[in-house]
């Protein structure tokens, strides 16, 4: 890291402090939060989705166990008080009493096993799934408050695990909900598609009540005017602006987010299937230029699909370095052997998905154009990109190389590893036996043996498979109004409580 995030201030100490309207400054308990991309669903198992779970998860609907992604505190209990091994595939979870939904109903363990069977069914495609790879989870009501959950094959951080699963009343049908009811602290009073959602705060909720009382979310696909409406008081807390708006030691603030920035390869299709090629995509860019320039320079260069703070990180495994002269040699040396290496590539990427996202990816086509590849770039919206990036993919595509963030801000690999790697992924692009073992060899291991079976993972899909082009572990910056008190973190990216937000 070329400086340390919290140096921001001390770097900004010379910018012209905020100016905010009297409007801003009053004893108002309600806040406007600006989000860079709108949300198309509000589905409590799309949750995982950050664009979603920022506004949901935590607020609305609860899980039965939350990780402390910040302090020391590891994984605490929410909707579960406590939790006990049965045996070695099953857990069981004592669940908090006298707790009600937002709707005026009762919690109870037939709500868990339903939202269980919910998130894991066939009939919706709930991300809750990817999560779990191939463990089948089984949820069997003991009595009102205790509920016994057991995976198959047997998965050693299953309690960690059900801090992904949302909690919904056990008549939630079958099929995505446009009005979501949870025993979060908040209700949502209105979404108005494309312009705002509103939540409110419950009078009823079980835990203790947050300061917020109404919570409006407004989307500006514009990193700049959602910094500008923060310092005219229009809003309260902008989570992702433009390193070049953050100007003021005052408000703005760095952190390290969760997410890591890469391109899958796609291996279903010619060229990409030659790992000549893929050697030859990730030498041709110089991933060091865009530090400082078009991302901050906080930013760090990925060497794995998750932050170095997750379990087993392999420090010794290195980015790949830039030398186009070496990219242009395996591409004619792949040329000779008959690969078809001037097969169009297209270039996938996701709008607003962080600031100078666009640049990016018009710099990253440069690149791979400048050592001979073929390549056409095309941005989608969130609700199209997601079509594209998960499965089926569609039989008649040319070759891809999908850009994308991955979040695992949870510590543990398993997160990440079967719906990226797996051959049964809904986001892998590639199929390989030793990866699969690997994978299922890992998610059942504990203790030490985890730890190197994910970083021996990690290695092989870096060096022996060359599954993606990685590129950066993000960082983000936010703006705070003075009239609020917000701390982003690396959860921020995931979710934004609004219990942690307060007033001074």
């Amino acid at each position: 890291m070329k400086r340390s995030l919290m140096s921001l201030g001390a770097a900004l100490l010379s910018a012209v402090h905020l100016a905010v309207p009297a409007s801003a400054q009053n004893a108002s308990k309600d806040v406007t939060i600006v989000l860079g991309e709108g949300v198309d669903l509000m589905e409590p198992c799309m949750s995982t989705r950050s664009n979603i779970g920022r506004v949901l998860l935590q607020n609305i609907n609860e899980t039965l166990t939350e990780f402390d992604v910040v302090g020391d505190k590891g994984l605490m209990p929410r909707l579960a008080e406590s939790w006990d091994q049965q045996n070695d595939s099953t857990w069981r979870f004592h669940l908090r009493k006298n707790v009600k939904f937002s709707d005026g109903s009762d919690f109870d363990a037939e709500d868990v096993k339903h939202s269980i069977d919910r998130a894991m069914s066939k009939d919706l495609s709930c991300e809750t799934p990817r999560y779990f790879g191939s463990t089948k989870i089984t949820a069997t009501v003991v009595d009102p408050s205790t509920i016994d959950i057991t995976a198959e094959p047997k998965q050693a951080i299953l309690p960690l695990l059900m801090s992904i699963v949302t909690i919904v009343p056990s008549d939630t049908p079958m099929q995505f909900v446009r009005d979501p009811i949870g025993t979060g602290p908040y209700k949502m009073a209105a979404w108005n598609v494309g312009q705002n959602i509103v939540l409110e705060r419950r009078g009823d909720y079980w835990g203790d009540a947050p300061q917020v009382e109404k919570a409006t979310y407004v989307f500006r696909t514009d990193p700049a005017v959602a910094a500008a409406m923060v310092q005219t008081g229009e809003a309260d807390i902008a989570p992702a602006i433009s390193v070049t708006d953050a100007t003021n030691a005052e408000t703005d603030q760095a952190y390290p987010n969760s997410e890591v920035f890469y391109m899958r390869i796609d291996q279903g299709k010619p060229p990409l299937q030659d790992k000549r090629i893929r050697e030859a995509l990730n030498l041709a860019i110089d991933r060091q230029a865009f530090v400082g320039t078009l991302v901050p320079a906080e930013t760090t260069l990925a060497t794995a699909m998750v932050p170095p703070t997750t379990l087993g990180f392999n420090k010794d495994i290195k980015p790949w370095p830039f030398d186009a002269e070496k990219a242009k040699a395996l591409i004619a040396d792949a040329k000779a052997d008959g690969v078809a290496v001037d097969s169009k590539i297209t270039l996938i990427g996701r709008s607003n998905l962080f600031p100078n996202v666009l640049e990016v990816m018009e710099a990253i086509q440069s690149m791979l154009t400048d050592v001979g590849f073929n390549v056409d770039l095309q941005m989608y919206e969130v609700a199209e990109f997601e079509d594209i990036y998960g499965k089926p993919f569609a039989e008649d595509r040319t070759a891809q190389l999908v850009a994308a963030q991955h979040d695992n801000a949870r510590g543990d690999p398993v997160f990440s590893m079967f719906f990226k790697y797996h051959s049964n992924g809904p986001q892998s692009g590639f199929s390989d036996p030793k990866v699969d073992q690997m994978i299922e060899d890992a998610t059942a291991a504990t203790g030490e043996d985890r730890a190197k079976k994910w970083s021996d993972l990690f290695a092989y899909l870096n060096n022996d498979v060359v599954a993606d082009v990685l590129l950066f572990n993000q960082v983000s910056f936010a703006r705070v109004n003075p009239r609020v008190t917000f701390k982003p973190t690396i959860a921020t990216n995931s979710q934004l409580q609004l219990s942690q937000v307060g007033f001074k």
